[in-house]
């Protein structure tokens, strides 16, 4: 006997598993940047090949790789072009500012400029319980990633901001153009290709930075799990997501990956947090299931 299971439900446990593959991307990434001495852009340009690599390769294997038709060419390159705008942009805000500046405001952004265009578009004020889900979840995640010892110019702050927030427009419009599907194309297909694309167009910078990778077993495992599971398969979780979820919750889901992340961090890093972090991930875990959970609008 098969129980059904609902759709929006389906949904919105591929979003968490997304987000929550994307937090284990952190420590992975960090692990992967220290061990072989890469800049951050190459770690971004290793994580968008292999998955990218690793998608193409299961869909073969499962009989379903084919070159896309050529209505699908165009949103594949814009996909690819949104990984590597998203990926350079973050990267940027990070060496201008700090890793924490970057990451709140990026993530925090994102599904604020999603709830601001899906306003626009439906010419309709947004939900109550929306409103009540972006504004909890990204006050949850300034308290639980606030660093407030970011030295840098004023100057700087300003451009990595901009960065920061172009990042977060990048992924906006990822999350809006992968919500609206395209007939053939299936999700883990988007995956591939796009990654590969978003890859290829950072690897020439990648390459004037250092892109050698020693050949330890250690790093090379540490490289494959980076790009597979945080990747491909956060990657493929999340456009499969969005086929049956608004794509402000898409966004939102992004907000576990700092949540992920630093629990990971407090269990393997021995790292403490404060009591307004603790404050702040009770606050960013109410929020998200107020978005997930939310009743159905009319």
């Amino acid at each position: 006997m098969s129980v059904a299971v609902p759709s929006r439900a389906r949904s919105s446990a591929a979003l968490v598993l997304a987000g929550v593959l994307w937090g284990t991307g952190g420590l992975s990434g960090s692990l992967l940047a220290q061990q072989a001495g890469l800049h951050p852009l190459a770690v971004a340009t290793y994580r968008l090949l292999i998955g990218g690599a690793a998608s193409a390769a299961y869909v073969a294997l499962t009989g379903g790789l084919r070159l896309p038709a050529k209505e699908t060419w165009r949103r594949l390159l814009l996909v690819g072009a949104l990984f590597a705008l998203f990926q350079a942009s973050y990267f940027a805000a990070v060496a201008l500012s700090s890793v924490s500046v970057a990451t709140m405001t990026t993530i925090g952004a994102a599904p604020v400029v999603l709830t601001m265009v899906s306003a626009v578009q439906r010419r309709r004020a947004p939900q109550l319980w929306t409103l009540v889900s972006v504004g909890g979840s990204v006050a949850g995640l300034v308290l639980l990633r606030w660093s407030p010892e970011t030295a840098t110019s004023p100057a700087r702050l300003v451009g990595g901001l901009g960065f920061a927030l172009l990042a977060a427009t990048g992924f906006a419009v990822l999350t809006l153009v992968t919500a609206e599907p395209v007939n053939g194309l299936e999700p883990l297909a988007t995956t591939a290709f796009g990654c590969l694309t978003g890859g290829l167009l950072l690897t020439p910078a990648a390459l004037w930075l250092g892109m050698s990778l020693p050949a330890n077993a250690d790093v090379l495992l540490l490289a494959v799990y980076f790009g597979v599971v945080p990747t491909a398969v956060a990657y493929a979780a999340y456009f499969r997501g969005l086929g049956g979820a608004h794509p402000v919750l898409g966004a939102l889901s992004a907000l576990l990956e700092p949540l992920t992340g630093t629990v990971l961090s407090v269990v393997f890093l021995h790292e403490r947090l404060s009591t307004f972090a603790w404050g702040g991930a009770v606050l960013l875990v109410a929020a998200l299931a107020v978005g997930y959970w939310r009743p159905e609008p009319r």
